[in-house]
């Protein structure tokens, strides 16, 4: 993998683009702004999905420090924990699993519609009833 020059849209939004030199496919690293969208919840460091919820926060794991971290915090986040690098952040997204979860639900759990029953039209003549 090579560095690729990157235009000035691409400065904002990644911190480095590489191209392999065989296939000369492009693989790009987020900055760290880039990990606060999305549906689901990561971890601000390492931007991993597989994180947990916690209930309050834990006194040995450092917590995330930072302005993003503070926002969320007071937009009525929750607290997660990333168990790779053991750090503490809020966030006011959902686990991926939930995400996931409620997505797929839906389709399994789904009943069939019912099919409105309607009576057979009776057949139309061209002979007046008797």
């Amino acid at each position: 993998m090579r560095r690729v020059h990157r235009t000035l849209l691409e400065r904002i939004n990644y911190l480095a683009i590489y191209s392999c030199k065989r296939c000369h496919t492009e693989d790009n690293l987020p900055r760290a702004h880039q990990l606060h969208r999305g549906k689901a919840a990561r971890c601000p460091k390492c931007g991993t999905f597989r994180i947990t919820r916690l209930k309050d926060p834990d006194r040995i794991d450092p917590m995330h420090t930072g302005l993003l971290n503070r926002l969320e915090k007071m937009a009525g986040g929750k607290l997660f924990h990333c168990r790779y690098c053991r750090l503490q952040f809020w966030d006011r997204r959902r686990l991926q699993g939930e995400i996931q979860a409620g997505e797929a639900a839906p389709l399994e759990g789904a009943e069939p519609e019912a099919v409105p029953r309607t009576e057979p039209a009776a057949p139309q003549t061209d002979r007046p009833e008797a």
